[in-house]
This record gives C-alpha cells, structure tokens and sequence, in this order.
C-alpha cells in the first residue's frame, strides 16, 4: 500500500480545517498558502471531500470549506479510503475482484489478510482531532 499526494493531502486538509474551525468558513487560497499546494490541486482533492459530505464548501464572497461534523468523528481511515480506494496491501484483497483463484491453497492468505486488519484498524483509530492535537501526527499518539 502506498499512500498518494492525494490521500496525504486530502489528510493535510482535513487537519487543517480542523485547527481552524473557530474562523468559520476558510478559503482555498488560504489552505493553499498553508500547505503549500497548488489551488488546482486542491480543489480536485476538496471536490471529492465535499461530494462525499467529509466538507461543506460555498463559493462567492465569504466562501470557503469546513468540516461537516466534528473532527473527532473523522477517521483517518475513512478519508484515505475515499481518496485512495483500497487500503490493502496486495491486490487479491481488494474488494470487488472476487478474491484470488489461488486463495484456497495460498500459503501467504492468512497473513495478508491479518496485516490488512492491522492496517484498517490502525488507521481507522486515528482521528482527524487527535492528528491536529498532536504537533508530529499519530506518532505522538
């Protein structure tokens, strides 16, 4: 599994908003300028955010985005999985290709399938709150 620019900025925005809830709507220049990406860029990861209720987003005078619900209702988990896809690590796991022909005498099943549970658990623990609390993310956790 190798997490995109995609996933990893779509975290970036999410915990930035969360540190700026209090100021209300926040424009993408603004987040931009923060993180150091490209407004195009953004705006592509912030439209699927907001298609999937993660964000709330109004253009015009006194736009911006925020989050939808509290950060703490946030997975990081749940935000890589709507912008990566699968979070398995090999591609017999992923969901909708019907598993793997070889499953039932594959030696490496089992153990696949317990580091995608690890992987699933572990990123589903963190929330967006507790990397926004934390000045280095989760390995402060």
């Amino acid at each position: 599994m190798l997490v995109s620019t995609k996933g990893r900025y779509a975290l970036r925005v999410m915990v930035d908003l969360a540190e700026h809830q209090a100021d209300g709507r926040i424009p993408l220049k603004e987040i931009a300028a923060r993180q150091g990406v490209s407004e195009k860029y953004l705006e592509n990861i912030l439209s699927v955010l907001v298609r999937n209720d993660m964000l709330s987003g109004m253009r015009g005078k006194g736009g911006g985005y925020r989050l939808t619900r509290p950060a703490e209702t946030y997975s990081v988990g749940d935000i890589l999985r709507l912008t990566e896809g699968s979070l398995a690590p090999v591609s017999c796991l992923e969901g909708g290709k019907g598993g793997c022909e070889r499953a039932a005498e594959c030696t490496t099943i089992g153990m696949w399938q317990s580091l995608d549970r690890m992987i699933g658990e572990y990123v589903d623990g963190i929330s967006i709150a507790d990397l926004a609390k934390s000045p280095h993310g989760a390995a402060c956790l």
